[in-house]
């Protein structure tokens, strides 16, 4: 059995109707839109301590009591990632708070925050990345909105 390597921590944003999510853009390569989250960091208590601190980086912002509702395994060199993907609403955003290294690194591209609906068109109108995730949120939105309804 393989070594997992790497974790991160994503949510699926809900603000109302609205899905929340990271709009990338990088030199050389169409948009993309991704959920916000990222790596779990060795001083972060648990896989759901680094969602929160990521979404306080990331947007400024706090969150309803998550749910963890899906993984998703990815082959790495060495090893296996694990992405974590849970469901919440957003409790509070302040695009002014925002502290992670990613906006400070012009190189690293774009890192705008946008609002879509959350319908089946309007998702099927972006490139959501990883493909995994956006075939497990198209595929499961009656269950996401249930879960994160409270």
């Amino acid at each position: 059995m393989s070594e997992i390597v790497k974790r991160s921590a994503r949510v699926i944003l809900l603000d109302g109707d609205e899905l929340v999510l990271m709009r990338r853009t990088k030199p050389g390569r169409g948009p993309y839109w991704v959920t916000v989250g990222g790596g779990v960091e060795s001083t972060d208590a648990s896989v759901e301590a680094a969602l929160h601190r990521e979404v306080a980086e990331e947007l400024g912002g706090t969150l309803h009591t998550p749910q963890l509702v899906h993984l998703i395994t990815d082959e790495l060199d060495g090893g296996i990632g694990v992405q974590h993907i849970f469901v919440a609403r957003l409790k509070d955003m302040d695009l002014d708070r925002r502290t992670g290294t990613e906006f400070s690194k012009p190189e690293r591209g774009g890192y705008d925050v946008v609002r879509i609906p959350f319908t089946r068109d309007a998702l099927g109108g972006i490139d959501l990345m990883p493909p995994q995730l956006a075939e497990f949120v198209v595929a499961n939105a009656a269950a996401i909105r249930s879960v994160s309804e409270w």
